[in-house]
């Protein structure tokens, strides 16, 4: 038996922790964004986690245009943040967003990683991209984010998605900091990135420019071992000093 199937969580658990912290965020202000860029067809995302993670960044894709289904056990709860919105974005259960999308962000603790892969793992391998916002933190997730640690984020979430194009990317910067950084005047801030797959990696560099940050690809997923919080890479860079940083890890 692999290491990991003993961290199996019944679907009710899974379902319950990828929606149930929808409700503690409010729909995010409108001003200052504008549609898709002219020529560019807006894209279909679904957030697998509506919480703070995936709430802000599907707020932030849908006020740049694309549509977002945002999903939960219980679709109804996350009425105020759609509703605030607009008509580009909607709720739906896990399995309907995933249906829906094009993309797929997974913004769930770190525990509900390996249902995530035994449940869904073929309907994520059939998207372009999987972009993955989880950290592991052992003392919310357990055994299996140390599990995740001690093999590197990365290929942890590739042995447990095995076949999705993941790109790893939005671990390193709190979530509170996104909305006020996202369209700030001059440079960019840098968001560092890892993947293997060249067709994610751009798909991602996209949606990560179409927010207002500069994509910085550290290197491949085996480097996504370091976008964690309070690592070197977290926090707020330029582009230039994400790449000196990188530049001295391994």
């Amino acid at each position: 038996m692999e290491k990991h199937d003993v961290f199996d969580y019944r679907r009710r658990d899974f379902l319950r922790i990828a929606g149930s912290t929808a409700l503690l965020l409010a729909p995010l202000p409108l001003t200052g964004f504008a549609a898709a860029p002219p020529g560019k067809a807006p894209l279909k995302i679904a957030t697998i986690g509506s919480g703070r993670i995936g709430g802000t960044l599907g707020t932030l894709w849908a006020q740049a245009g694309h549509a977002v289904m945002f999903s939960s056990r219980h679709p109804e709860q996350l009425k105020d943040l759609v509703e605030g919105l607009g008509p580009l974005a909607r709720a739906g259960t896990v399995e309907e967003a995933i249906a829906f999308a094009d993309v797929v962000l997974l913004a769930v603790p770190y525990r509900a990683m390996p249902q995530i892969g035994k449940e869904l793992g073929r309907a994520l391998a059939s998207k372009a991209l999987v972009l993955d916002a989880t950290n592991p933190i052992p003392r919310r997730d357990g055994d299996i984010a140390k599990w995740a640690l001690e093999k590197g984020a990365g290929a942890a979430s590739a042995e447990l998605l095995p076949g999705v194009r993941i790109v790893r990317a939005f671990n390193a910067i709190g979530y509170a900091r996104l909305p006020e950084i996202a369209k700030r005047r001059g440079e960019a801030v840098g968001m560092p990135m890892a993947g293997d797959d060249a067709n994610a990696i751009a798909l991602a560099s996209k949606l990560v420019r179409e927010i207002g940050f500069e994509p910085v690809v550290i290197g491949p997923l085996v480097m996504g071992k370091h976008l964690l919080p309070r690592m070197p890479l977290a926090g707020v860079h330029t582009p230039d000093e994400l790449r000196r940083i990188a530049a001295t890890l391994n």
